[in-house]
């Protein structure tokens, strides 16, 4: 994947700026969830009043990406409720959400660490030390209660929306469901973890071989965008609606996913002049191996395998940061 290219003169790495993204949906008023309705501000409850799973629906887990919450404040007014069991929807980092700032929206992504890095059961036995591992402790509670849970986000660069799921057959059959469930059906991921923490979706709870619990990531679009709430509102629906047809294995529920992918490489910045080849959107395909999509340094990255599907390239990327993931077609 990465390969030594011919040193060429050096020249200086200009610090690079994000371009202006424009902010086209308007900020939700979370208000009226604010206090929360079971004893946890911001977590919103809706019982069936019939047996069944409990399930849960995340927004706000960066305070910067607020479609999935628009989508779940939308359903939320419209009185939502699951055919059995009980849903919860979390607003998970309110504070962060408070200080979005149109003007400079990627600012309020979170206020001391990234919410959606701090999942392991190490992390969590610590004295919280940040606004997001206080929060972290107070929504576990409902975390570890979670029959099946669906996190809610969306992306900064221009990529077709794609569920991630752990890699357990429960959790990718509930992506499956989800994805077959889509009008045009979005590509269903596993993949390496992240390598900055533990995310949500791989708390103990969903990867233990013990616990029936499923979890599944859906990246709905570009942060700003009318579509990504349409998008995030059609899951959350398909979510509630299909949960007991999933808990009860009913409806052939096959396992598989029309579109699966595996991450087979997280591609990490090694200098500060890691460039593309070109402005590449998520899900892009690679028809070749070997092909050149990246210079970074002395080092050309390319496909490592035939129809490499790009996921979520950073065409900003830092050193330090993850510039891309590479995955292979199942």
């Amino acid at each position: 994947m990465r390969r030594k290219r011919q040193r060429l003169l050096p020249t200086l790495a200009l610090p690079r700026r994000l371009p202006s993204f424009p902010v086209l949906i308007d900020k939700p008023d979370l208000s009226p969830w604010r206090s929360g309705n079971n004893g946890i501000p911001g977590v919103i409850e809706r019982d069936s009043g019939h047996p069944g799973p409990e399930i849960t629906v995340v927004a706000l887990t960066h305070g910067n990406e607020f479609a999935g919450a628009v989508a779940a404040d939308r359903l939320l007014r419209e009185d939502i409720r699951p055919i059995c069991g009980v849903l919860r929807v979390i607003f998970a980092n309110m504070a962060a959400f408070e200080r979005f700032d149109p003007a400079n929206p990627t600012a309020s992504r979170f206020i001391g660490e990234d919410l959606n890095r701090v999942w392991s059961n190490d992390r969590l036995a610590h004295a919280p030390g940040s606004v997001e591992m206080e929060r972290a402790i107070e929504i576990l509670p409902v975390i570890r209660r979670s029959d099946m849970l669906l996190d809610l986000h969306s992306m900064l660069w221009e990529s077709t929306p794609l569920f991630i799921s752990p890699q357990t057959e429960r959790s990718i059959a509930l992506a499956g469901r989800l994805s077959s469930q889509a009008d045009t059906p979005f590509l269903t991921l596993t993949d390496l973890g992240h390598v900055g923490g533990s995310r949500l979706i791989e708390h103990e709870h969903f990867l233990s071989a013990a616990s029936p619990g499923r979890s599944v990531l859906l990246e709905a679009g570009q942060h700003w965008r009318p579509e990504t709430v349409e998008i995030s509102a059609r899951v959350i629906r398909h979510f509630v609606e299909n949960a007991g047809f999933v808990h009860w294995g009913m409806r052939g529920e096959t396992g598989t996913a029309p579109r699966q992918a595996m991450v087979t490489d997280n591609v990490v910045a090694r200098s500060a002049s890691f460039a593309f080849i070109e402005a590449y959107q998520g899900g892009s395909v690679i028809e070749k191996a070997g092909t050149l999509i990246a210079t970074d340094g002395d080092d050309e990255i390319c496909t490592p395998y035939d129809h490499c599907v790009l996921i979520m390239p950073n065409l900003c990327v830092r050193r330090g940061q993850l510039a891309v993931r590479l995955a292979r077609r199942l």
